[in-house]
Formats: structure tokens, sequence, C-alpha cells
């Protein structure tokens, strides 16, 4: 520890550039650890002096971000809800983000605990002296963020690779879709109240990367709750919906006579579909490929 202190206090003498590129020379020339600054979606900062090695996550995406940066052995607990890839299922279940179970959790000794900001354990987890961060991804910038703030903890060098390959994926299923399927008019239901996918989501901007247009309005946020009415009135050509919201559809007022009811354009996910949808990670690309087939499938 002296001899890092006496490392940066010799070096901070120089012109900015010149001292981080000898502190860093220095720091590997005599093996010492350089702390690692991560910053969450709090706005707090956590240090690690080297890459944790044992991992808990409280959010399926950001466990499948870890096994997409493939660090998948580091994590030794999971949300009950993290079912992907296949090797997490046999990890030791610690709860959810909502209502983990800290004792669990602490039984497990990790040197740190990925969660969503919406946790309300993240303050009582630090008590414990357990280090957090929380990420809150909303969007397909929110994502890539986010594989890089989760790349730069587990010291890989992959993040951005793992990004442009979503992004190619995206760019090549787009280019394959028939010009006749573009700006169809997608109604995406998230909830049967309901809830749909808008424009700002990042279900409503894999819509829009595949040429679709989203009956939503832009400025109501990323999931409004629409009018009934306003759904039967937009007469969308295409609907997609999870298979848990599936029945009944047809028995709202009205909506027998949409289009996409009376031709049968209506896309019912399974649950394992619905939850490669609904989760903001690196399985974009899986889901504008599910969303793609849906179109397929029900094209007249």
């Amino acid at each position: 520890m002296a001899l890092a202190a006496l490392i940066v206090k010799l070096t901070n003498r120089l012109p900015t550039p010149v001292n981080r590129a000898l502190a860093a020379l220095l720091f590997v020339a005599f093996g010492v650890a350089q702390a690692t600054q991560i910053s969450d979606d709090r706005g707090l900062s956590v240090s690690f002096s080297e890459p944790p090695q044992r991992i808990i996550s409280l959010l399926p995406s950001l466990t499948e971000t870890v096994c997409a940066l493939g660090e998948c052995a580091r994590l030794v607990g999971v949300d009950r809800y993290s079912n992907y890839p296949q090797s997490v299922r046999s990890l030791p279940q610690v709860g959810g983000g909502l209502d983990p179970s800290l004792e669990a959790i602490a039984a497990l000794r990790p040197d740190v605990v990925l969660t969503a900001t919406s946790t309300p354990a993240a303050q009582r987890l630090q008590a414990l002296g357990i280090k957090v961060l929380a990420f809150e991804p909303k969007s397909h910038a929110d994502v890539h963020r986010v594989l890089l703030g989760i790349g730069q903890l587990l010291g890989v060098t992959n993040a951005e690779r793992v990004w442009q390959e979503i992004q190619a994926d995206l760019s090549a299923l787009a280019g394959s879709l028939a010009p006749r399927l573009r700006n169809t008019r997608v109604y995406f239901e998230v909830s049967s109240a309901p809830y749909a996918a808008g424009p700002t989501s990042f279900i409503g901007e894999t819509l829009a990367a595949l040429g679709l247009a989203n009956i939503a309005p832009r400025g109501l946020g990323p999931f409004p709750r629409l009018n009934p009415e306003f759904v039967v009135r937009a007469d969308p050509d295409l609907i997609m919906v999870g298979e848990r919201n599936h029945p009944g559809l047809q028995g709202r007022p009205g909506w027998a006579g949409m289009r996409a009811v009376r031709f049968g354009r209506v896309c019912e996910f399974s649950a394992e579909q619905t939850d490669v949808l609904v989760r903001p990670g690196p399985r974009l690309a899986q889901a504008a490929h599910i969303m793609a087939q849906c179109l397929r499938n029900t094209a007249p």
C-alpha cells in the first residue's frame, strides 16, 4: 500500500497524460495492484483492488451480461428469476431483487452483489460490509453502457466486441426482412392493463431497428398504460403479446373487430420467449429474431 502511494505521489508531479502512463507502467513493474473505480446507476463509485471472483446477481439481465462476457464461473448465486444460460439454474438462489435473503447472500461471501437500482436491500447489504453495484438498463444505450461497466468490473476486454456483434446481428436481421414488412404497425403488450412497450423503451427500440411502426405514442414514457379504446382506434396490423395475456384478448370490448385479431395477426409468445423479449441485456438480437419470426409467420 505504501509503495502504491509513493508511485502516485511521484508521478503526480508530471503532466497528467504522462503521469498516468508512467504510473501504470510502475504499477505493473512492481506488481502493485491498481484499484478500479466502478460507477453505478445510483451515481455511487465503488473501489475494487482486483476483479471480483465471487459475484451474486439479483437481476436476470445482469446475470446474462456476466455470462455473455464469458465469466459465468464467477457467479456464486443468483435471484430466483435468473434462468439463462442453463448453467446458472444450478446456482444457489437468494430470493428476488425486491426480497433478497440477506442471510443467504452473506453466507456465500460475495466480492460484489449486482442488483437493480430499485432494490431496497442495497443499503442493508452495504451495512453488512458487502459491496453493491446497482444498474438499471432501460434502453439499448443503457445495455451498451452496462456491458462496458461490468466488463471493466470483471477486468475483461471483450465487452465492446460483444456489443458490436449484437449490433451487427440486429443490422443483418433488419436487412433480411422483406420490404413489404417494413412499417408494419405493431402493438406490443407487456401487461393486460393494458401497458404497452412504447417507442422509447428497449423493446420499442428493437421494433424500430427492424423498421416497424409502434402504435404507442412517443411522449407517454417507455411503458405507458393505454386506454383500451385507443388501441381499438389505432387498429394495429400486428399484436405481440405473452401467453399469460393472450387469453381473453378477443373478449375485450371492440378488440375482436381489429384487423390484427380478424386476420389472425396476433403472436402469442411463450414464457421462454417472453424472458428474452423483456430483459434489457445481451440477448437483444435474440429478441429481435423472435419479433422478426412473428412478423414473417403472420404476414399476409
